[in-house]
């Protein structure tokens, strides 16, 4: 089945100078007169709106080349796919040989998602709801937590990520952290993607947070961020692999708590810095790319390459460790309200990212996660819908990738513009318990803003790239 007008929808991309073809609820898109670029390709279930300004980006990313050398060998999108702010759309990612695209990352650096599932019932949460939740918003919001750390913990987490932030931990450990069980988040590391660990290096970090002796009191880390980046008590109302969810510890009626956060300013900071450094880099006198997009490549700046991509690991180590203490802050309170909770980690895994391939080339995610067979996937929707725990199939035409949300179809200039409908009926937020200290927080991430997730869901798995492991309801939500 194709979608309505699909005939004068592709004209209408015509004019915006793409060559699109649809075929099965796949779009194939290149810029026109640019045959030797690959066709970029993006599966989007029929019904939700095709945004010209985000396919246009796509096909710019897609035909990002470096005049020293350097390719882009395959594009696509996940379904979540929706325009950037940055020229970049979200949900694109992007296969390079000899160079690599720091704007396709950007500086929300790992961000990423984070799921722990608790064995309390729905009812044990909720009587005691209130007083877990004025703690958490000290923690989240009143900055009641403590996460000092000694300049040697700093180091070590910029440079080797979680089990370096973990070993310095064991030594001295500091902050609201005394009270972890720190040998538990040891054995959990291995659910962490890549163990949590990425090649950093402290001297890359802002100065602030790596002094050479002393303590580091950083008022950004385990905070959640703005956006749509928050902190999530789920019930685990459905669970459609058995099999899968026994192993991974997860079981209908548990409590979940989900985690989407990243490097926050760490992330700003060097995720800037190389936005200019990139520019600054392309060849005097060389005309700029139409798209704005540039490239480092390896044949004529090596060392740049390798500089960014430590940098990007020292920013996506300080994410991995914002994720972890997010968690261990709500694990710490859910103790001390509840009593005997394990609330073990199901999965930890990144968004834009770049990882290596093969030598010399790099997979590049922007608002989209790895999906490798057997490994866990967390597709959050909105606040007011569903979220799903899934595996992946490591499906190589996606480049083993699968979305990281719903994605928008309402920008949030668009929810809070003069005169916009904000009725809590018309923004699906009837019922929906948000924890916030900003009620326009509340409309710029209402439902209404976000695509079903169910659609999105149900064409990756067609096709597959990942299957449904268990489904999870909303609770309650803190936004910061």
């Amino acid at each position: 089945m194709q979608p309505k007008n699909l005939k004068r929808l592709l004209r209408a991309l015509a004019r915006q100078g793409l060559n699109v073809t649809y075929n099965n609820k796949t779009y194939s898109i290149r810029l026109r007169d640019n045959s030797d670029v690959p066709v970029a390709q993006v599966v989007l279930p029929e019904g939700l709106p095709v945004e010209a300004k985000a396919l246009k980006q796509l096909a710019n990313l897609a035909s990002v080349r470096h005049p020293a050398g350097g390719c882009v060998c395959r594009a696509c999108a996940t379904p979540d796919f929706h325009p950037g702010d940055a020229g970049i759309a979200i949900g694109s990612v992007v296969e390079t040989e000899g160079q690599i695209i720091p704007a396709a990352v950007g500086s929300d650096i790992n961000c990423g998602m984070r799921l722990h599932v608790a064995d309390l019932t729905i009812d044990e949460f909720l009587a005691k709801r209130d007083s877990f939740v004025e703690l958490m918003k000290g923690d989240y919001f009143f900055g009641t937590r403590d996460v000092t750390m000694t300049a040697k913990t700093s180091r070590a987490m910029f440079e080797y990520g979680v089990p370096g932030w973990l070993d310095a931990m064991l030594d001295a450990p500091t902050g609201s952290f005394v009270k972890s069980n720190l040998q538990q988040i040891a054995q959990e590391s291995q659910r962490i993607f890549l163990d949590g660990s990425m090649d950093g290096n402290s001297k890359l970090a802002p100065e602030e947070l790596v002094p050479d002796e002393g303590l580091v009191r950083d008022g950004g880390l385990a905070t959640i961020g703005g956006g749509n980046h928050f902190v999530e008590v789920q019930r685990i109302d459905k669970v459609e692999n058995r099999a899968i969810a026994h192993a991974w510890r997860v079981r209908e009626g548990q409590l979940a708590f989900m985690i989407h956060s990243g490097s926050r300013n760490v992330g700003k900071y060097i995720g800037g810095m190389w936005r200019d450094k990139t520019k600054a880099a392309w060849q005097k006198g060389l005309k700029y790319p139409d798209s704005h997009i540039f490239p480092l490549s390896v044949h004529s700046h090596p060392e740049l390459v390798a500089s960014y991509l430590q940098a990007e690991a020292t920013a996506a180590n300080y994410g991995f460790i914002n994720r972890l203490m997010l968690a261990e802050l709500l694990r710490l309170r859910l103790r001390e309200v509840y009593k005997d909770v394990e609330a073990p980690l199901v999965y930890d895994l990144p968004h834009n990212i770049t990882l290596p391939k093969e030598p010399g080339s790099w997979i590049t995610r922007k608002g989209a996660c790895p999906a490798y067979a057997g490994q866990p996937v967390i597709i959050p929707g909105s606040m007011g819908d569903y979220s799903y725990l899934m595996v992946g199939r490591g499906n190589p035409a996606f480049c083993n990738s699968a979305s990281h949300g719903a994605g928008r179809v309402r920008s949030r200039f668009d929810l809070t513009r003069q005169g916009a409908s904000q009725s809590e009926s018309e923004l699906r937020l009837t019922g929906v318990d948000c924890i916030t200290l900003r009620e326009e927080r509340r409309i710029e991430e209402a439902p209404a803003a976000y695509k079903s997730i169910q659609s999105v869901i149900d064409v990756q798995v067609e096709a597959k790239m990942v299957d449904i492991v268990a489904r999870l309801s909303p609770v309650l939500t803190f936004k910061a």
